[in-house]
């Protein structure tokens, strides 16, 4: 079973709020569709934008793994998230020396 650490893109109209929301799941597909019903299964926080979209995923061969990444993850500075989301490694070395 493979495990997925993923970063969504949030907005909320019409202030465009520009939040990243990290998670993780053993099945990518189902967890999206949870968000986007926003039934008592997706996350609470995520009911509050009206939409969202997938802009990163890892995957992991264990949930162990997938909880490390999703909690370093988490830790960083939204700058840093970004340049991870964009693909920006040289800009992410940058934020690495900080």
């Amino acid at each position: 079973m493979s495990y997925f650490v993923y970063i969504l893109r949030l907005l909320q109209i019409p202030y465009i709020l520009n939040t990243l929301y990290i998670g993780q799941t053993n099945n990518l597909g189902k967890r999206l569709r949870e968000h986007e019903l926003k039934n008592s299964k997706g996350a609470k926080y995520m009911r509050y934008f009206n939409s969202f979209e997938l802009v990163y995923q890892e995957e992991y061969p264990t949930l162990v793994e997938a909880m490390k990444r999703e909690k370093q993850l988490k830790g960083w500075t939204k700058a840093k998230k970004e340049a991870l989301v964009k693909g920006d490694l040289e800009l992410l070395k940058n934020y690495s020396k900080v």
